[in-house]
């Protein structure tokens, strides 16, 4: 999907030839030969050879090493480095920062371009304009100061909003009493030292009466819990913060709570049952601060979550987190959209490990790995059936894992299934019958019936299950027969709902409800006891499979050939 960019800014000056005059002389002409739209930064070190970093590599500017004259020389142009060891060119963006030694002596420059670029948020510009929190994420070096200047001045001067920057180490507005025109209209409070920034945040909430809030870099607790309360105040924050991606935000103790936090949980016995996990489980702690995370993998590329929520809940249950991928490529954007997955979430609690996300797609054949089972039998069996499937070595390396009951619960299966996201089909004995009925089951096999007619079972339940789980309403399903509905029914348990099926044949039907809804009392025509009433647990195997009556007992050729010892994999 392309989207133009609404507008083709001019391009803006960003006073280049400022920073190159506070050089020393004979590096001046060094830096006026490298290419400028690719200068990042000049590097001085002493006893080193200055150095000039592009966006496609290092250039050195000579070949003599820095001398402390040299960095002497810089500081008197720009004035002594402040508290956070950072000093600027008066009306510019650029950026020089001090390394000092064990005396506080400088002994090290970073000469940092700065550039006010127009443009660079079309990718993001509809984001911006949603009116709601935005976070973006991304390392040093790619862009996220540049967008956050350019996302102050398209919110004060195209959308007309009454925008407040805060600016801690003059990067966002650049050096001095005046902010730079990079940020258009938009008001900026510069923050007289680091540790005040969660301050000036509140600040500028309580005395300025702001639309909108930019602030680079939120770093600390304080200005985590800053940001939560002008969200919670309804204005709109755009902000950025340290982590690449929105995993190491969540791993992040101190920056977590912007993406909702996250805490352990102990579960009753009951509720673990239910769920099928452990009993210690992690969860997010509450909503997000930032309703929209942005992470920048280069400054042509980003990826949205324009869920943090339910990005952060996949996160933690082990699923794939998803995300648009945009990117920006000759004046255009372009947009992936992934496949939307509609995930079976408890409520108030998390996925099991492997439940299946209704609409995920399975390319290639299943991995199957064998655990505690004859391997051997499996394959056999295998060859028999019609379904792709490959038999692996290890857990690890498989999608689905078949064990005995007694080994469901062994910790390597429990690591492996955490680490890969495999489902675990248990079985009560090692043969080819409980094997195959279990095969069956789980690959939607019914002998007698049409392939087409189970398709269309199938599809018509993982709908109704979507429809009860996004909108929270109860959904008839199609008249199907007993066998389809039973095979209809497993599918609905393993998605943690409930269903009763009513009617008379040939018109009965099942009907979902969603979890802990009062299910009504059934009507019919003697409806046999379990197609009445919801599935228990001991209906099912571990699994959430159906004990078919017809295939629970082995055949006396099955018991006599097929019963064979537990092997591990």
């Amino acid at each position: 999907m392309d989207r133009r960019p609404p507008e083709t800014p001019p391009p803006s000056h960003d006073d280049f030839a400022l920073l190159v005059a506070i050089l020393p002389a004979p590096l001046q002409e060094a830096v006026r030969r490298l290419p400028e739209a690719e200068l990042l930064e000049v590097v001085m070190d002493l006893g080193r050879p200055p150095e000039a970093r592009l966006v496609s590599g290092v250039a050195r500017l000579s070949d003599a090493p820095v001398e402390q004259e040299a960095l002497q020389a810089v500081l008197a142009r720009v004035g002594e480095p402040g508290g956070d060891n950072r000093a600027g060119i008066e009306r510019t963006l650029h950026r020089v920062s001090a390394i000092r030694n064990r005396q506080g002596r400088v002994v090290g420059l970073t000469l940092r371009v700065g550039r006010a670029i127009q443009g660079t948020i079309d990718m993001l510009r509809d984001l911006v304009e949603s009116g709601r929190n935005l976070l973006l994420l991304g390392r040093p070096g790619v862009g996220k100061t540049t967008k956050l200047r350019e996302v102050a001045r398209v919110l004060a001067d195209s959308l007309g909003k009454r925008v407040m920057v805060v600016d801690t180490s003059n990067e966002i507005g650049g050096d001095g009493d005046i902010p730079h025109p990079g940020i258009g209209g938009a008001r900026r409070m510069q923050v007289s030292r680091p540790d005040r920034q969660h301050d000036v945040m509140i600040e500028a909430v309580e005395n300025h009466m702001p639309e909108a809030i930019v602030v680079d870099e939120i770093g600390t607790a304080a200005e985590a819990a800053a940001a939560r309360t002008i969200a919670e105040r309804g204005v709109q924050l755009v902000a950025t913060a340290h982590g690449n991606t929105l995993q190491n935000l969540v791993l992040n103790p101190t920056l977590s709570d912007l993406v909702g936090g996250v805490h352990t949980v102990t579960l009753s016995d009951d509720e673990a049952r239910r769920r099928g996990t452990q009993k210690t489980v992690t969860e997010r702690k509450g909503a997000p601060t930032f309703d929209i995370v942005v992470e920048m993998v280069s400054r042509e590329e980003v990826r949205v979550h324009r869920d943090t929520g339910g990005a952060v809940d996949r996160l933690l249950t082990g699923a794939e987190v998803g995300g648009e991928r945009r990117r920006q490529q000759d004046g255009a954007v372009h947009v992936d959209v992934p496949t939307e997955v509609v995930e079976a979430t408890p409520p108030g609690g998390r996925v099991p490990k492997g439940t299946p996300a209704l609409g995920a797609p399975k390319p290639g054949p299943t991995r199957i790995a064998a655990h505690a089972v004859s391997r051997e039998l499996l394959e056999r069996v295998l060859r028999d059936l019609p379904v792709e499937a490959l038999v692996v070595g290890r857990p690890e390396n498989a999608e689905l894992v078949l064990t005995l009951r007694s080994r469901a619960n062994s910790p390597r299966l429990r690591r492996a299934s955490e680490r890969a996201g495999a489902r675990v089909l248990a079985i009560k004995r090692n043969s080819a019958t409980e094997i195959r009925r279990a095969l069956r089951t789980e690959f939607h096999l019914l002998e007698g019936v049409d392939p087409r007619d189970v398709h269309a079972a199938v599809a018509d339940a993982e709908q109704g299950i979507q429809r009860v789980l996004v909108e929270g309403v109860s959904v008839p399903l199609p008249p199907r027969p007993s066998r389809l509905r039973k095979l209809q029914h497993t599918l609905v348990v393993r998605n943690h709902l409930e269903a009763i099926s009513v009617g008379s044949e040939p018109l009965r039907h099942l009907v979902i409800y969603p979890l802990g809804t009062a299910v009504p009392e059934p009507s019919g025509a003697e409806p046999s006891p379990e197609e009445v009433e919801p599935l228990e647990a001991e209906d099912l195997d571990a699994e959430g499979a159906l004990e078919d009556e017809d295939e629970a007992a082995p055949d006396d050729e099955d018991a006599s050939d097929d019963e064979a010892p537990n092997e591990g994999t």
